[in-house]
């Protein structure tokens, strides 16, 4: 991480890099207020003020997307997993719908969208309110990235108009017919087999409490925090 780490900043010199990032990783992991960070991490405002800057700067996610490396013609696997909203991530500026918090069955939430490799890596992701259906945001995830062999998904991406956007990018879709659909569309049930490595990827993301739960107010600073746990648990 170090080589894309900012460089010849204004202000005074940085304290230690490597304290201060595990401090910030600790509070994501565990869960516990800022100000709760052990004193070995040193003060408590240098590590949230840290994250704060950098966050709405968007280093995490430059971080994020200076280590990804997508192969071609790979197989991608794309899904969405929701968040729960506490209450102290409310206030935002803006409101709910511009810090990405909406109303969903399961009361105030946001939804993680991510697409993974073959591997179970995640190389790309976006956040939205929890209203949002899953297959509304398939299309800007996946457009920037290389076309995949095949992609897989479940059947909340059954449309006509996804399948047609993936078919032209040259991927095969590998998704479940919708029981109501009429006209029934091929399906490989062996390949949608390796779905289960966007579930086992979310389920790695969520051992982060602050992802497993949404604490921050502001969209910009949620989205930071789920581009460090995705560092943490995939390319360290």
């Amino acid at each position: 991480m170090e080589p894309h780490l900012p460089r010849n900043r204004p202000g005074a010199r940085r304290v230690d890099d490597r304290r201060v990032l595990s401090g910030i990783i600790h509070v994501l992991k565990t869960g516990c207020r800022w100000q709760d960070c052990p004193a070995t991490y040193g003060p408590p405002t240098t590590i949230y003020n840290r994250f704060r800057r950098w966050s709405g700067r968007g280093i995490w996610q430059q971080l994020f997307e200076a280590l990804v490396a997508v192969t071609p013609d790979d197989m991608h696997m794309i899904d969405s997993t929701s968040t729960k909203a506490h209450r102290s991530a409310a206030g935002g500026k803006g409101g709910r719908p511009a810090q990405a918090i909406g109303r969903s069955r399961g009361g105030r939430t946001t939804k993680i969208h991510a697409v993974v490799d073959g591997r179970g890596r995640p190389i790309a992701f976006e956040i939205t309110a929890g209203q949002l259906g899953d297959v509304r945001a398939a299309t800007a995830l996946l457009g920037p990235l290389p076309p995949g062999r095949w992609c897989a998904a479940d059947t909340a991406y059954d449309s006509n108009g996804l399948r047609q956007f993936l078919i032209e990018r040259g991927t095969l879709p590998v998704i479940p017919n919708n029981p109501t659909r009429k006209r029934r569309h091929p399906f490989d049930p062996k390949a949608y087999r390796h779905r289960n490595l966007i579930e086992r990827m979310f389920c790695r993301l969520k051992d982060f409490r602050r992802i497993a739960t949404r604490y921050d107010k502001l969209a910009v600073t949620f989205t930071a925090a789920v581009a460090i746990a995705a560092i943490v648990t995939w390319w360290i």
